[in-house]
């Protein structure tokens, strides 16, 4: 049995399975994948139970940014996997005609996934999903935060999946530290800068290919083109949702300082409207103590307009916010990741962008603006993973855009077509026909040989 294995033995079957080929069969893998799926939806309950003990999460919330999130990749996959597995055919350039060029897409082969805690299924599992559909096996190590999803998914998948194929190791630094010294064919990591780049260190033993998927402070700037109900809306919605504990949350706000009391206004109502209190069903419950106790070190109440209550015993921080903000305070020393919203002032856009060009770049950016010039001038100006104009959030939900950082806040990306060729290595193979070759290339290089090489290269 797996669970009697040490980390090292489970790694090699899946390197024995890999090099089986089984994994390259397509029907092997849409096979697996609708498994999975399969499993999950026989198991939505269990799953359900798991991350409300953890979050006090709703089964809606849970649905719409976990598991619809694993349902969705499993269908895009099973749908696109054989149009992305095909060889591309790609033009021959003439010093190689009569030839044929094509890129081939070959899994990378023993996969490490290690997913975070604040998403635990969706974070976890989507990487697995587009690992799984380029042909890889995987040991996958969820965050042990929430204790009580990181058992279901094991349960999951260990009782399942063979453990030559996945394998989900439970535990927390310790069995982390044990598995990074394994030599994979890819790390994926999702988590903060700091583990980042922990992970990225012991990857560089083996000179193992990493994706790191992580965080920083992401704006959100709310101009006087806005439409300020909008711009309320969709930003207590992205900022709220699972108490703030997401990596593409605005972490904070500059509004133009002629429209920002109106803006506050709307933005405060708006919060109200939503009911964020306690027992609400629709909001979460921050992930530890830990959080809890550095989250309310953050709150400066001379600063505090709205908000601010909070409950240990239950992890509860409402909604807060916090006006006149600097760059000197403490919210805006580190990501937040919590429910407490800063508000800064500007009134020149473009030296406001500059300001935040200087700091690392964020893993992503919202700009609430009607003004096609104002759109313009942040996205030119500013690096950032990805973003939304006139939204929060939702960047993520379409398969046709890759999701990553840049910088500071990651390497690499995935979602969609991205996902898989993150997982795949891109194999170049030029078929040259073995008629018809001149002797351009051949020695004894000549004068005459060397005029004809400068015209076609």
């Amino acid at each position: 049995m797996a669970k009697d294995m040490n980390y090292a033995e489970i790694l090699q079957k899946q390197k024995i399975f890999f090099n089986s080929q089984k994994t390259k069969d397509l029907t092997f893998r849409k096979t697996q994948l609708k498994k999975l799926k399969q499993l999950v939806k026989n198991n939505e309950k269990l799953l359900y139970e798991a991350i409300y003990k953890d979050f006090k999460k709703s089964e809606f919330e849970t649905f719409g940014t976990e598991i619809s999130f694993i349902y969705k990749d499993i269908d895009f996959y099973v749908k696109n996997l054989t149009s992305f597995a095909k060889p591309k055919k790609v033009t021959t350039n003439i010093v190689n005609q009569l030839g044929s060029s094509k890129i081939y897409q070959d899994p990378l082969g023993n996969c490490l996934i290690i997913g975070a805690w604040n998403y635990p299924y969706q974070l976890t599992l989507t990487p697995v999903i587009a690992a799984i559909a380029a042909g890889n096996t995987c040991m996958i190590k969820p965050s042990e935060l929430p204790e009580n999803t990181m058992r279901a998914m094991a349960k999951l998948i260990n009782e399942n999946f063979d453990a030559e194929f996945l394998y989900v190791v439970e535990g927390g630094i310790e069995e982390t530290t044990e598995i990074l010294r394994l030599r994979f064919d890819k790390i994926f990591f999702t988590g903060s800068p700091k583990v980042g780049k922990i992970v990225y260190k012991a990857a560089a033993e083996h000179l193992t290919p990493v994706t790191l998927e992580l965080g920083g402070k992401s704006p959100a700037f709310i101009t006087e083109n806005a439409d300020i109900d909008v711009a309320a809306r969709r930003i207590v919605w992205g900022k709220f949702i699972n108490a703030g504990q997401t990596c593409i949350a605005p972490d904070y706000v500059y509004v133009h300082e002629k429209i920002k009391d109106k803006f506050i206004q709307k933005l405060i109502s708006e919060i109200k409207k939503r009911n964020y209190h306690e027992n609400a069903e629709h909001y979460c419950q921050i992930i530890n103590e830990r959080n809890f106790d550095r989250l309310e070190r953050m709150i400066d109440r001379e600063k505090l307009i709205f908000g601010g209550e909070i409950n240990k015993e239950t992890r509860y921080i409402s909604p807060t916010v916090l006006d006149n903000v600097t760059w000197e305070d403490a919210v805006m020393q580190e990501e937040i990741f919590g429910p407490i919203l800063p508000i800064l002032s500007y009134n020149n856009l473009y030296e406001t962008i500059l300001k935040i060009v200087n700091n690392e770049k964020p893993l992503s950016a919202y700009l609430f603006s009607n003004d096609s010039d104002e759109q313009k001038m942040l996205l030119e100006h500013l690096s950032f993973g990805g973003g939304c104009i006139n939204d929060t959030l939702m960047h993520i939900s379409n398969d046709n855009l890759p999701f990553g950082g840049v910088g500071n806040s990651g390497i690499g990306h995935y979602h969609g077509k991205y996902g898989f060729e993150t997982f795949s290595h891109q194999k170049a193979v030029l078929d040259k026909s073995i008629y018809l070759e001149p002797e351009l290339k051949y020695p004894p290089y000549t004068d005459g040989k060397l005029k004809i090489l400068k015209k076609l290269l």
